[in-house]
């Protein structure tokens, strides 16, 4: 049986995985202590926050089976958010979610989708991959440490594009068209009451230079905790702003949120910051991954196509069919 490493446990690695895995021998090396990528949660107990992705749409009919087994298991349930537009402090649209389409989350926490994927799967945690080289056919990984992790039939990446530059071998033919994808970024405030905290809405899309989100992440279903709040701001203002002071930039993006929502938002129990720097990539025009057949190397992620949580499905499921006829 072939042997294949997955470097990276968000959705489009776990996804490859998933579909290959009665197949092949795989092994999943993440970076982090968890799976999950950008589907992640924050725990600050009482307070826990989905500080990356805050909700996903099923369009594909390939998706939304990939979903239904976690639908059964309400591993995955539906938002019906009060959804709200702001702009100049002012409340534009509002609606209720359910109307037209569902808007899914995890359930009780977002990062539960990856943790029910990754359940059979060999992952490797706190794993940081550094390097790959091939030598007589096969791949061989090594960590930070010059550790060898292993040798594989095929490698295969599920990270961003900035980061997949450091590490794919320039002498594939796709490293030039990688190079040049450049993804944006995004910072996330966190802020826990133990009172309980009225926005108007429990999700509003914000069209602001600094800030493009504010949701109550204990609104959605299975929270049962105090409240909670989500800023995201705008990628824009992330790009431009990413290595100043974290402290700062907090202050600047909770004083902004103050200004734009009619709440008392003071004197929060809870009050953090998270960069995410590499958080959403503009429409990309590719097949939706990478893949050089005959060097058994390939990549995918949502960045080859959009950045929404159904475009990492994709890229990983594209990518793993197109494996399939090779092995």
């Amino acid at each position: 049986m072939k042997k294949i490493a997955i470097i990276g446990a968000g959705l489009a690695g776990l996804t490859i995985a998933n579909t290959l895995k009665d197949l092949v021998d795989i092994t999943i090396f993440e970076k982090s202590r968890g799976v999950s990528g950008r589907m992640s949660t924050r725990y600050a107990d009482p307070y826990y926050f989905d500080h990356g992705a805050q909700y996903f749409t099923a369009k594909s009919d390939e998706f939304k089976a990939f979903l239904q087994p976690m639908i059964d298991n309400s591993i995955v349930r539906e938002w019906q958010a009060s959804f709200a537009e702001i702009s100049n402090r002012e409340i534009i649209n509002n609606r209720t979610w359910g109307s037209n389409y569902n808007h899914y989350v995890g359930s009780p926490r977002m990062n539960a989708i990856a943790q029910y994927l990754a359940k059979d799967l060999n992952v490797q945690l706190n794993t940081e991959v550094s390097s790959v080289t091939k030598s007589n056919k096969l791949w061989s990984i090594y960590d930070r440490d010059k550790n060898s992790l292993g040798v594989y039939d095929w490698v295969v990446f599920a990270v961003p594009s900035d980061q997949l530059k450091e590490l794919l071998p320039q002498d594939i033919y796709f490293y030039e068209h990688i190079s040049s994808i450049k993804m944006n970024s995004c910072f996330s405030l966190m802020l826990g009451y133990s009172k309980d905290i009225d926005l108007g809405f429990d999700s509003a899309l914000v069209h602001d230079e600094i800030i493009s989100w504010i949701s109550l992440n204990s609104s959605k279903p299975e929270r049962p905790t105090a409240s909670c709040i989500l800023v995201h701001s705008s990628n824009h203002w992330a790009d431009k702003h990413i290595d100043d002071n974290r402290e700062k930039i907090l202050e600047i993006i909770f004083d902004r949120t103050k200004n734009i929502l009619d709440t008392n938002l003071d004197d929060p129990d809870y009050k953090t910051l998270h960069a995410w720097r590499y958080a959403n990539i503009q429409k990309q025009n590719t097949q939706g991954f990478f893949i050089e057949e005959k060097q058994t190397i390939a990549a995918c992620g949502d960045w080859c196509i959009k950045g929404r949580v159904e475009s990492a499905f994709t890229s990983g499921f594209r990518l793993a069919n197109q494996i399939k006829t090779i092995i």
